[in-house]
């Protein structure tokens, strides 16, 4: 599997990464990442293992809750709905073919959902980098 795809939907604004690894330690990465670049890691939603322990099944499916104040707090100022999307979260799951991807919204769709200024959404834009070091060997 490559890290280098990439899928962007306009209509909805989810951007998807493909993982070279599997759908838990690309968790495991990403949390890391996170924790080093200094961010705060709110919480880490398991869905497929709550899915499990109520007899359900559900691929690999982890939601990765992050963020820093100094970047979403001018968002919130800014526009109160920005707390609807903040902080970040990326969705690290697995297919049908046991294939490992991260989705999360991209910054664009969150700066004209909320029509927020660009300068704001600067301190955002990490997330891609973050999302592609995650995903790569």
């Amino acid at each position: 599997m490559t890290t280098n795809s990439t899928t962007e939907s306009a209509d909805n604004g989810i951007v998807t990464f493909a993982s070279a690894r599997s759908g838990a330690a690309t968790t495991e990465r990403l949390q890391q990442l996170i924790r080093e670049r200094g961010l705060m890691l709110f919480s880490c939603i398991d869905f497929s293992g709550d899915a499990e322990r109520a007899g359900l099944a559900l691929s690999f499916s982890r939601l990765v809750i992050f963020g820093n104040p100094k970047a979403g707090t001018p968002l919130m100022q800014c526009a109160p709905t920005a707390a609807l999307d903040l902080p970040l979260k990326v969705l690290v799951w697995e297919d049908t073919d046991g294939r490992t991807w991260l989705s999360f919204n991209s910054i664009e769709y969150l700066r004209q959902r909320h029509g927020l200024p660009d300068d704001l959404m600067k301190p955002l834009s990490g997330v891609v980098a973050l999302v592609e070091a995650a995903a790569a060997h």
